[in-house]
């Protein structure tokens, strides 16, 4: 009988809790919680954007919405995305597509837990 394993996909996030102390600063907490449920959305959408252009092949509509979502991650501190955006971008100046759908669904999954670990630090602070 064969052995069948499975992986446990479960990536670390990283949010960097000084750039958003910096927004709510700089901006108020009104202002600050504008952006960063603006950003929120705007990841969440881009972000299924992305898999869409891969489904569909198109590397360069991808490469170009990867690379919005690197300036979009920066803005509200979610390092990990921010970086694991640019490794997707990496693959596909590379031309290896089997690395370009690793990272990509990579950066779907730690998309959704830098959302999360969002939306649940707003939570703590409200």
């Amino acid at each position: 009988m064969a052995t069948v394993f499975t992986l446990d996909q479960n990536e670390t996030v990283r949010l960097d809790p000084d750039r958003l102390g910096g927004l709510y600063h700089q901006l108020g907490e009104t202002g600050a919680e504008d952006v960063v449920c603006r950003a929120i959305e705007e990841l969440a959408v881009r972000l299924s954007h992305c898999e869409r252009l891969w489904r569909q092949q198109d590397h360069a509509g991808l490469r170009k919405c990867t690379r919005s979502l690197i300036a979009i991650a920066d803005q509200i501190g979610m390092t990990a995305l921010a970086r694991v955006a640019g490794d997707v971008t990496y693959a596909i100046d590379s031309i290896d597509t089997p690395a370009v759908g690793a990272t990509l669904f990579r950066l779907l999954r730690v998309g959704e837990r830098s959302l999360t670990a969002v939306w649940d630090l707003q939570d703590l602070s409200i």
